[in-house]
């Protein structure tokens, strides 16, 4: 890196996964100044099931991208919903406030569109940048990062705030005493690319029955995937959404055995494989917090956004990403200080009020989904009603328009009202 490059700012925000990408581009349309450092150079890989739900649709419109199947984008109707013996066809509800579609994209290819839109609007981005901890001054308040550049020489990057995009490691959260709750899920998704008859399809194929047959079959509270791309491979995986009721089964047998059921030819199988099976873990129900300490905000993993109820992470961080750079701008608008400080704590609130009741919810949820006998009785009745499971996947999904909407979306916000926040 020249030594000319300056290296403070208004902001820096560490990751430029979805979460760092998208606060730093929100940043900019305040006017800040932000610097944006990525240890990896892209594009990268990362493990995901790399499917957007309307909630992650409507980030990137408000981000103002192209969508277009031109650019790249798989566009969806809906859910194929497989569970109990049972297959049905949900289409995304038709919504005031949400997009009707989902998309699919690379992971690899998503976060560094990500990452060059922020940089079009002004954000500095730095790729080949090691955070290592926290820079403070006298105080004990975060004044910026030390780093390691491409040649490992020791950096020192200053700003009056910071904010962690880190993903699940949360290296600077730790660092100022932020550790993970153990008493919240930590849940691990698995997923390869294969090549597929599934590649070009209208539904996303998803299952909430992973648990084999026979008496002594083990609890898996998880669901599995498969995930048209669009160019001959289909994204297959499986999310285990709470390890501490998992069982410790190896993931690839787990895997195997659930896209056995599926007929033969489909290409799903291990024959079919183009990439290795990876893993990465799902960081859920706000297990990081508080969300903000000393000068530095937490936004998606690093924070622990994943919704329990399906694994959700990219739009939860890329909704984090944006509010905690519009907390940092309102602070920075007023004097250092009390002021400033008072914005600043504001955020942890912010964060439970949006997702703290839907999180106590999808806990429940969880609970119910380790029990392989129920998840097996509620599918196998509850899928012959596609209104049910319609109205299950608008709860599941946090897809509603809350009171203003239809009856569903009324009990949903009345369900969620008598949820306290976790």
């Amino acid at each position: 890196m020249p030594a000319t490059t300056d290296r403070s700012a208004d902001v820096i925000v560490v990751g430029a996964g979805p979460a760092g990408s998208v606060a730093a581009w929100e940043l900019r349309q305040t006017g800040r100044d932000v610097l944006v450092l990525e240890k990896a150079a892209f594009p990268r890989e990362k493990v995901c099931g790399d499917g957007l739900t309307p909630r992650g649709v409507k980030v990137l419109q408000d981000l103002g991208m192209d969508l277009s199947p031109e650019a790249g984008w798989v566009r969806h109707k809906g859910l194929r919903v497989h569970g109990g013996g049972v297959v049905t066809e949900v289409d995304w509800p038709r919504l005031q406030h949400w997009p009707h579609f989902s998309l699919v994209l690379r992971r690899s290819e998503l976060d560094a569109r990500l990452a060059a839109h922020a940089e079009a609007a002004g954000a500095r981005v730095h790729t080949g940048i090691t955070v290592t901890e926290p820079l403070l001054d006298d105080a004990g308040r975060v004044a910026g990062v030390h780093a390691t550049g491409p040649d490992a020489e020791p950096q020192a990057w200053r700003a009056p705030l910071v904010v962690s995009a880190e993903g699940l490691s949360g290296r600077l959260a730790k660092s100022l005493g932020l550790v993970r709750r153990e008493d919240r899920p930590l849940g691990v998704a698995v997923r390869r690319y294969v090549r597929s008859r599934r590649a070009a399809d209208d539904y996303l194929d998803i299952s909430f029955d992973l648990t084999p047959a026979g008496p002594s079959r083990d609890s898996m509270p998880g669901y599995g995937w498969i995930f048209g791309m669009g160019d001959g491979t289909a994204n297959v995986g499986f999310g285990l959404l709470d390890t501490r009721r998992g069982t410790g089964a190896d993931h690839r047998a787990v895997l195997r055995a659930w896209l056995d059921t599926f007929p033969a030819g489909e290409g799903l199988g291990e024959e079919d494989a183009v990439t290795p099976l990876r893993g990465a873990g799902l960081p859920m129900a706000l297990n990081r917090g508080p969300a903000y300490t000393r000068g530095l905000l937490l936004a998606g993993d690093a924070a622990g956004t994943v919704n329990p109820f399906n694994g959700e992470g990219i739009s939860y961080a890329m909704e984090t990403g944006r509010m905690a750079a519009s907390t940092a701008a309102e602070a920075l608008d007023r004097p250092e200080g009390p002021a400033r400080e008072a914005v600043l704590r504001s955020y942890p609130s912010r964060l439970r009020a949006a997702y703290g009741r839907h999180h106590r919810l999808g806990l429940g949820f969880l609970a119910l989904l380790a029990r392989p006998d129920v998840v097996r009785f509620t599918t196998a009745h509850g899928l012959t009603r596609p209104t049910v499971v319609g109205a299950a996947l608008r709860l599941m999904g946090n897809l509603t328009d809350g009171r203003d909407g239809d009856a569903v979306d009324r009990a949903v916000a009345v369900l969620t009202r008598l949820a306290p926040a976790v």
